[in-house]
């Protein structure tokens, strides 16, 4: 069963029945799963929140659990299964909430646990699931385990926890091996007074725990029966592929001409060990009733790899971070399609598709750009000093890659702005930057700060009506004011009423749970059907022509001509 039910396929009814949704799910008198069928993980669209950019509800210039409340019916209207909540967990912020210093408690300036468990009736009141994000990796330098090791002596059951290692060097002045934090200089700070450094591939204030002691892996599944005897539908895994570390911490061979390479491969990554501790946490959250799910973010490569996140007895789906990395090319987004859903048929898992997250550049700026290159990896921001994208061909093209998303069989991810066509804030001055890859590089890498500009709702009002203040913890540009919600809902051709009747469509025409028929169309031109819909995607400049006859659904821009489609224009078309 859909969350929501349609009982025509037109695409009139369809968006007509998506904007008053069926719901029929009384207030849960206890914390439960939200009710729903065991497979909604094969087939949902499932919305990223990043709290602090998502609303504000006091005005203190930072987004928390109150204003996500508080903008509920937005999501309900816009059609989405499920939400999935960025850290709101205590934190001293370092790495914007990926610094956890307690794994059980809401942060102030997100509110407090009863907010979230008011914000978890209301979704699931309204037939969305919730997901948390799960930090296991590292913790923060201020977690009270860590605070603990620094004052114990070497060799303590406390600095067990975490990986301390002596220093290299005659006084143990240099690190124990060369490798590199994720976020720029090395992954090793030294213990004042000592020859002891403890590792951090990310951020100094967020040091590695050690996976291989039992204490840790006894923690982290009683933190999982924390938040599912709360009643939350799922987790995604920040970096599963990276919680256990090869014996020995070998050094990170040096490639010719790049010391210290591999972002993706080597001693500290995608070890084979990490798939006993998910096979673990599957057995936990069988333990509960209705259908819980883990999603895996794992970089790993070859992509074959992926798959042994997303076995039977581990994780649910992992994202499929090939398609948001795909450059703007037929044959390309072809290709990552049906390699991806091969290799998830293997094991039987879903596919997911994702275009944008809170740790990349936004869609419509990357594909505004001349060459995709490396902007679609993590942290490869837009700045001001870098090549500016066409913000016009970048919007139309992030509206017709949306229609072909979310017309591919599988679970679909959006990040919040998306369905606004938000651009990245490119021209962002190095002053309000705070992402520590900025700060760690000196501003060499551009950082993650462009994507997670809070969100315009009210163009007119101050920070876009954000929250009831004109504060926001990261500056708004001026061209948000044509983006913002108010602006967009009274469009019929607006980026986010085109979201509303994709989805509405989405689910009256059961594409989630489709199959996908290649259908020859030329150069530049994908095709396809799933169930009774043709989608059709131009991705090159010139028009191409449709199938004679064709009744077109619901298409990302005007047809100017009838039976053509222009470039970088797609469409929906009803099988006769």
């Amino acid at each position: 069963m859909f969350r929501r039910k349609f009982l025509a396929t037109s695409l009139a009814t369809a968006v007509a029945l998506s904007l008053t949704a069926l719901h029929g799910n009384a207030w849960a008198t206890t914390p439960q799963a939200a009710p729903g069928d065991e497979d909604w993980a094969r087939h949902s669209v499932i919305y990223q929140i990043y709290p602090r950019s998502f609303a504000d509800g006091d005005g203190n210039g930072m987004g928390d659990l109150a204003g996500v409340v508080s903008r509920l019916p937005y999501l309900d209207k816009l059609g989405v299964d499920a939400l999935w909540l960025s850290p709101f967990y205590k934190s001293p912020q370092a790495d914007a909430g990926y610094d956890v210093a307690d794994y059980r408690v809401v942060d102030s300036m997100f509110g407090s646990n009863a907010d979230f468990e008011r914000l978890l009736k209301e979704a699931h009141a309204r037939g969305m699931k919730v997901i948390v994000d799960l930090v296991p990796n590292h913790t923060s330098d201020e977690h009270a385990w860590f605070q603990a090791a620094l004052k114990s002596p070497p060799g303590s059951p406390e600095r067990a926890r975490y990986v301390f290692r002596d220093g290299q060097g005659e006084n143990g002045e240099l690190p124990p091996n060369n490798w590199p934090s994720v976020f720029g200089k090395a992954a090793w700070d030294r213990v004042p007074g000592e020859k002891q450094w403890y590792l951090h591939l990310f951020d100094s204030k967020q040091p590695d725990l050690n996976w291989d002691n039992p204490q840790v892996r006894a923690e982290f599944e009683q933190v999982l029966r924390f938040w599912l005897e709360r009643g939350v539908d799922g987790f995604r895994v920040d970096v599963a592929h990276g919680l256990i570390k090869a014996k020995g911490l070998p050094d990170l061979p040096v490639e010719e001409g790049r010391e210290n390479a591999g972002a993706l491969v080597g001693p500290m990554w995608d070890q084979d060990g990490v798939h006993e501790i998910y096979r673990s946490w599957n057995k936990v959250l069988a333990e509960y009733p209705g259908k819980r799910i883990m999603v895996a973010e794992a970089w790993v490569t070859p992509r074959e790899r992926l798959t042994h996140y997303i076995r039977s007895d581990e994780m649910d789906q992992a994202f499929n971070f090939e398609y948001l990395m795909t450059q703007w090319n037929a044959g390309a987004f072809k290709e990552v399609i049906d390699s991806s859903m091969a290799l998830t048929a293997t094991v039987g898992a879903p596919t997911t598709w994702v275009t944008s997250n809170h740790d990349t550049v936004r869609a419509p700026s990357r594909y505004g750009l001349k060459e995709l290159g490396k902007h679609a990896l993590p942290g490869n921001g837009i700045g001001p000093a870098t090549a500016q994208p066409d913000e016009a061909l970048g919007l139309r093209r992030a509206r017709a890659l949306a229609m072909l998303t979310l017309a591919l069989p599988g679970s679909t991810y959006i990040y919040q702005g998306e369905e606004l066509g938000l651009p990245e804030h490119t021209t962002m001055e190095g002053q309000y930057r705070q992402d520590p890859m900025f700060l760690r590089t000196q501003g060499e890498e551009v950082g993650r700060d462009g994507c997670r500009v809070p969100l315009p709702w009210k163009a007119g009002a101050p920070s876009f009506g954000f929250g009831p203040g004109d504060k926001t913890w990261l500056p708004q540009p001026e061209s948000y004011a044509r983006y913002a919600v108010d602006r967009q809902e009274g469009a019929a051709d607006s980026t986010l009423n085109l979201y509303r009747q994709i989805l509405a469509l989405r689910h009256a025409h059961a594409l989630g749970n489709g199959k996908l028929q290649w259908i020859d169309a030329g150069k530049d031109v994908l095709a396809f059907d799933n169930g009774d819909l043709r989608v059709v995607i131009n991705m090159g400049e010139q028009a191409a022509a449709l199938p004679a006859g064709s009744q077109v659904l619901l298409s990302s821009e005007a047809l100017p001509e009838p039976g053509q489609l222009p470039g970088n224009t797609a469409v929906w078309l009803k099988r006769s």
